[in-house]
């Protein structure tokens, strides 16, 4: 007569495995599915894929990172409340930089800590604004750089200028949504 296996009897079963082997096993499988789907979908677009996956796990896109400034040049001269200023060195430096097409600038348009305002609106934000947008439109209608590789920021409050870095902003292919 033979023993029925019971509830009670199973802890007397030893595994034929341990457990972190089976735990392995499935970690290793869920890993060669990963890199076949990311093998399945190479000819898709890698930009929509990865954002899907950070969905998926929901990660955050990463905010984009300016260039890290390896030269920098400065339009001084504004009068007070004043976008106005003489940009042909800039121009001049502009495309000299610019030639490199892994490049960016980035134009920072600034105003002085006091009494340095727009005259229409009183502020010293849209000031720095558009002496960043008069600079960046320059550069344009020049033909020094392209409007693509052109980054506008605002700094009021720091001195009357415009403060232009260039930097390098990696291969324009793969800025186009295919990350390394």
């Amino acid at each position: 007569m033979s023993a029925a296996l019971t509830p009670d009897s199973w802890d007397e079963i030893a595994p034929a495995r341990s457990v972190w082997l089976i735990t392995l096993a499935d970690l290793a499988l869920l890993l060669v599915g990963f890199f076949v789907l990311l093998q399945a979908h190479r000819e898709a677009d890698r930009a929509r894929l990865f954002a899907g996956l950070r969905n998926g796990f929901g990660v955050e896109a990463p905010a984009p990172i300016d260039p890290m400034a390896v030269a920098r040049a400065r339009v001084d001269g504004y009068a007070p409340g004043s976008a106005d200023a003489d940009l042909a060195a800039t121009i001049a430096w502009a495309r000299d930089v610019a030639r490199d097409k892994r490049t960016a600038i980035t134009i920072t348009g600034s105003t002085a800590p006091t009494g340095d305002v727009d005259p229409r609106t009183g502020s010293a934000a849209i000031l720095a604004a558009d002496r960043a947008r008069t600079v960046a439109a320059a550069l344009v209608a020049q033909r020094a750089v392209s409007p693509d590789r052109l980054i506008l920021r605002i700094a009021p409050g720091h001195r009357r200028a415009v403060t232009l870095s260039v930097g390098f902003a990696g291969d324009p292919e793969l800025q186009a949504g295919d990350p390394q």
